[in-house]
């Protein structure tokens, strides 16, 4: 019975505390990392709760033979860790394409794919209304061009608002 009460209890203030911080409402801003070549991606984070958003990040990249975008989206839970350190998690997924212009004889190249994400991240709310993040994305790819398990470290900087 003493389990039972103090696994009660445990869960309550857990959840007390789970809620007891406020995230913003919006933010926008940059998440920079290796994004498996996209560069770095344009970040939008909407609250959805108290402890909960929906974060979409867009990735482009281009150069002189080749092309491509990676759009990202995103559910994250957020917890209070102290003062204005928060840390989150979440899970999503998102599609992308990819296409090569290759010189002759070569055939030019072009695939879309999917993918499913989860992230795990650490951020600062500043007294401005300014965050800080980093963050780690593992990717799992669903097509020729990402067919694997990619590993995203990246830095985000949003204005809050």
């Amino acid at each position: 019975m003493k389990k039972i009460l103090l696994l009660a209890l445990a869960i309550l203030g857990f959840s007390y505390a789970a809620t007891a911080q406020e995230i913003s409402e919006n933010a926008i801003g940059l998440r920079i990392g290796d994004n498996d070549g996209f560069g770095g991606e344009i970040s939008y984070q909407r609250a959805l709760g108290s402890n909960n958003r929906l974060e979409v990040d867009l990735g482009i990249r281009s150069g002189n033979d080749y092309d491509g975008f990676k759009l990202a989206g995103l559910y994250q839970w957020v917890w209070q860790l102290e003062g204005n350190f928060n840390w989150y998690a979440g899970v999503g997924g998102g599609l992308g394409n990819y296409s090569y212009d290759l010189p002759a004889p070569f055939k030019d190249e072009s695939e879309t794919f999917i993918f499913a994400a989860g992230d795990i991240g650490i951020e600062y709310n500043f007294d401005i209304p300014l965050v800080l993040s980093l963050d780690a994305r593992p990717e799992l790819g669903f097509g020729d061009f990402r067919d694997d398990l990619d590993f995203d470290i990246a830095l985000g900087i949003r204005y809050q608002f």
